[in-house]
């Protein structure tokens, strides 16, 4: 942001080896627990920019390996399911990754191996950004705008900023916070879009649809 101009950037994610690898479930739990926490971030969001071949029930690396490596389709689906958005920092994720691997643990009497060519590999990754020399000067320009962003630039502007920007939102809600409670609604609206499960290319979608139909409704009035 620039003043009260949203400055529009784009990024991409360039992955980097920890030259960490795990053959077991056993051996994972033990790396996740110390292993950084943007490595646990990549594995969950990095396939969204960076797409990478797996079921797409499966959608972070951790239910993928689960499923491909393990053969355990029990352990797949349960951590298939956690949803990283729900979670305030990487650290209560890992939290939620540990207990499901912990509670698997408990039940299984052999504990699930890799063949030694399927190794899980922990990688951490640097975010590039770009100024695409772009900008919007009102909230109103942005469903047609947004319509025209790149994939980096969603991925950007609304999953990596949580990282970012206090109380960990999406830039578009943290840009209409500026504006004091003109926009309280839509940013009502736009906290309840869950980015996960998706498509970058979906979630464009969704959100210029949002706000299209906000301005429309908002015209109207």
């Amino acid at each position: 942001m620039n003043g009260n101009s949203f400055i529009v950037k784009d990024c991409t994610l360039i992955q980097i080896a920890t030259g960490i690898k795990v053959q077991t479930l056993r051996e994972l739990r033990k790396e996740l627990s110390e292993i950084d926490s943007e490595s646990i971030y990549y594995h969950f969001w990095g396939g969204l920019l960076t797409p990478r071949f797996k079921e797409p029930e499966f959608g972070n690396d951790f239910a993928s390996w689960a499923y491909h490596a393990l053969h355990d389709r029990i352990l797949a689906e349960r951590l298939s399911v956690i949803d990283p958005a729900l979670y305030s920092d990487t650290d209560n994720l890992r939290t939620a990754l540990l207990d499901v691997i912990d509670e698997r643990l408990d039940e299984v009497e052999v504990v699930p191996s890799s063949s030694s060519d399927q190794q899980f590999n922990f990688v951490r990754f640097q975010i590039v950004v770009f100024n695409t020399q772009k900008q919007l000067n009102h909230p109103k320009e942005l469903g047609s705008a947004v319509r025209h962003f790149s994939s980096g630039s969603i991925f950007y502007h609304f999953i990596d900023a949580r990282r970012r920007t206090k109380g960990s939102i999406d830039d578009f809600r943290a840009w209409l916070n500026m504006f004091g409670n003109d926009y309280k609604k839509l940013s009502v609206l736009i906290s309840r879009i869950d980015p996960y499960f998706t498509t970058l290319l979906e979630l464009r979608e969704i959100i210029s649809r949002l706000f299209d139909n906000y301005f429309k409704t908002e015209k109207k009035v």
